[in-house]
């Protein structure tokens, strides 16, 4: 789609919206998931405000726009064990109950990953690296407390988050340097006993790159060989507006596809702010100080960025609006410009603008790009 027929969208959208009743107006205006009810689902991920309900205006969009939701933060293995043998599942009841409630596919994030895991995960009682089989019955107790908590009420789970990296190498995490690549089929497979009727993902970014491509098909094939249950690959879109993405991406849901995996769009967002380093991922431990070229709209998002926002989108839902019968989801990591993890990584204190609601929960030229593109499906 053209910018020109995005805006000229936009422009019957508002003429329409403003002729409708106003009592009507909710009616008639279709929200994301209604319109992509026949390709996938729409998700977003929601921070703790908004699960413990006091974020009331961001709620009322993710009641109208989404049906599937998924925890940006509180179900990650620190927050739900800070020490071990303690849990706290305070913020992830709340975030279930309100999934429940919106009768909404609830996704489960993450159970094992590299990051946001408490320290003791690791160590012995000296502070030493824990041992093989002292670190796999931990990964095994968190797994299935967890998953058995919300056994039948999580449809869907990231086992396993960012094992990879960008040469087609295991990542040496913890994990991998304690237990070796064993434990991605330890935790799948614990996963799986906790609850036989649950969806088990991989979950990575950059998986648009074709080598990281390949090891996530190996991961996958890897299971898939020895009997143990994977049905998706998720792929991270943390995207940016200098990257041309969308070919590669293409090719990706399709290389996944072919192994007999569901797809997913995951932790979608455009960032329209320069990145600092010649290498684009999205690990979380990268951080660069604040410059004001790096920062470039502190007040306002001029309107030709806004307009190349909405371009972006719309080549990237041709895309997926392509490969339809190959995405069960596509999740959006956050409802609005305020929320987004794009405010403080890599650089903690920057104004970003990557979803399609802006600060105030409007919505943006991004979000009539995304509803025109389903028009034209």
């Amino acid at each position: 789609m053209t910018v020109k027929n995005i805006l000229a969208y936009s422009v019957i959208i508002s003429l329409f919206v403003a002729c409708a009743p106003q009592e009507q107006k909710k009616s008639d205006d279709a929200s994301l998931a209604q319109v992509y009810k026949a390709n996938f689902l729409i998700g977003a991920a929601l921070n703790s405000a908004q699960a413990e309900g006091k974020d009331t205006t961001s709620l009322k969009l993710v009641d109208y726009h989404f049906n599937s939701i998924v925890a940006e933060n509180c179900m990650k293995s620190e927050v739900l064990q800070p020490q071990q043998g303690k849990f706290v599942f305070r913020l992830a009841d709340k975030i279930v109950e309100l999934a429940e409630r919106n009768n909404a596919f609830m996704v489960g994030h993450t159970l094992i990953w590299h990051s946001q895991t408490a320290p003791w995960m690791f160590v012995d009682a000296q502070g030493r690296p824990a041992s093989r089989d002292t670190l796999i019955q931990r990964m095994k107790t968190h797994i299935q407390t967890v998953v058995g908590r919300y056994k039948g009420r999580v449809h869907g789970w990231d086992v396993v988050n960012e094992a990879v990296l960008e040469d087609g190498s295991f990542r040496k995490s913890p994990y991998y340097n304690i237990i070796g690549e064993e434990f991605i089929a330890l935790a799948f497979q614990f996963a799986h006993e906790a609850d036989p009727d649950a969806e088990l993902y991989y979950n990575d970014y950059n998986l648009y790159q074709p080598v990281k491509r390949q090891a996530a098909i190996d991961v996958a094939k890897n299971l898939q060989n020895r009997g143990i249950r994977i049905d998706g690959i998720g792929m991270q879109g943390h995207y940016g507006l200098h990257m041309d993405v969308f070919e590669e991406a293409e090719n990706s849901i399709k290389a996944f596809s072919e192994i007999g995996v569901k797809v997913m769009i995951t932790e979608l967002d455009v960032s329209v702010l320069p990145f600092p380093a010649d290498e684009i991922t999205a690990e979380v431990s990268q951080s660069y100080g604040l410059k004001p070229e790096y920062n470039p709209y502190v007040k306002a998002l001029p309107d030709s960025i806004d307009t190349q926002l909405a371009s972006y989108y719309s080549n990237l839902f041709e895309v997926y609006n392509r490969q339809k019968d190959k995405i069960s989801r596509i999740t959006f990591w956050g409802v609005n410009d305020a929320q987004t993890w794009r405010n403080y990584w890599p650089i903690q204190g920057r104004t970003d603008y990557p979803l399609l609601f802006d600060r105030n929960n409007k919505v943006k030229p991004a979000f009539d790009a995304v509803m025109a593109s389903a028009k034209q499906n």
